[in-house]
């Protein structure tokens, strides 16, 4: 049911020194999670344009959804290409990685699309899956094999890229099972990647030129219910947002788990939103879900 209201369910912080006071600050108490759209086949992506809108995948349906603050979301793309994680560039323009082409692509103000990039070193990526923006125009994706077939495969390995606006490739890291959902620090010096198979975020340091550095297992998101670490997001304050079993797992900069907003459906990504940015707007499978939190993102 469309603009179904439930009191979100909650896992508790663990018993440990400050988790229960920092997860306080995370959401208002009596919380709502409200479902305002279902009916999709798998939806992932979601950003928030400057338009004020929630654009969002449908990655079986291979179709782009655009909601616009009420009713039933209309169809901003389709074909897609199997579109899957989306993001925003300096200009505020929609990024967004392509499981059916393989590649990265830019939408242009008159809707025209540009490839951005498609081969590392003349072969073929496999299946871009989702990119975050830094300040300086960058762009920083993961590349899993979850699109295509094994024969499809060229590279041979599933890498963490970084693309300049001059249109420089390059590989960053190789050593990733599968690389899935990232997000930057608040002040761009870390970079959190998640890994599907391993159930972890890693969290690598930025270096000054934007290379990657010095990567750890951040946190291990790991549980009973359905649901692995597929998207990623970081609040103002630089507490870690990561989808996986149950709903979506909150983690402080140290690492400690302050707790999980559960979900009633696997979980795929997330994003903030409205004009405070303090919505955080869900994916997850057949529906889409909403939540106000009292910090919220960029």
């Amino acid at each position: 049911m469309i603009g179904l209201l439930m009191f979100a369910s909650v896992t508790p912080p663990p018993a440990a020194e400050g988790a229960e006071s920092a997860w306080e600050d995370i959401l208002p108490k009596n919380a709502k999670l409200e479902k305002i759209a279902e009916g999709f086949q798998f939806i992932e992506g979601p950003v928030w344009t400057k338009r004020g809108t929630l654009i969002f995948s449908d990655i079986p349906a291979n179709t782009l959804f655009e909601w616009k603050g009420s009713g039933q979301p209309e169809v901003f793309r389709k074909p897609s290409h199997n579109a899957n994680g989306n993001t925003l560039d300096r200009q505020g323009r929609l990024i967004t990685c392509e499981h059916g082409s393989r590649r990265v692509t830019r939408t242009e103000a008159d809707g025209s699309v540009t490839t951005l990039a498609e081969r590392y070193e003349g072969k073929r990526l496999n299946s871009p899956n989702d990119v975050v923006v830094k300040s300086n125009g960058d762009l920083y994706f993961t590349d899993p094999p979850y699109g295509i077939r094994k024969e499809q495969e060229e590279l041979g390995f599933y890498g963490v890229y970084r693309l300049r606006p001059s249109g420089e490739l390059t590989l960053l890291v190789r050593d990733f099972v599968r690389p899935n959902g990232l997000a930057f620090s608040p002040d761009e010096k870390r970079l959190y990647i998640d890994d599907s198979q391993e159930n972890h975020i890693r969290v690598f340091d930025v270096k000054e030129d934007g290379a990657l550095a010095n990567g750890r297992v951040f946190a291990q998101v790991r549980g009973e219910k359905p649901g692995v670490p597929d998207g990623l997001r970081v609040d103002k304050k630089g507490n870690v947002y990561c989808t996986g079993s149950g709903g979506i797992w909150v983690f402080a900069p140290s690492g400690q788990r302050l707790g999980i907003i559960e979900v009633p459906e696997v979980a795929a990504n997330c994003a903030w939103g409205d004009r405070d940015k303090k919505t955080l707007y869900i994916t997850a499978s057949k529906g889409l879900y909403k939540i106000r939190t009292k910090i919220g993102g960029k």
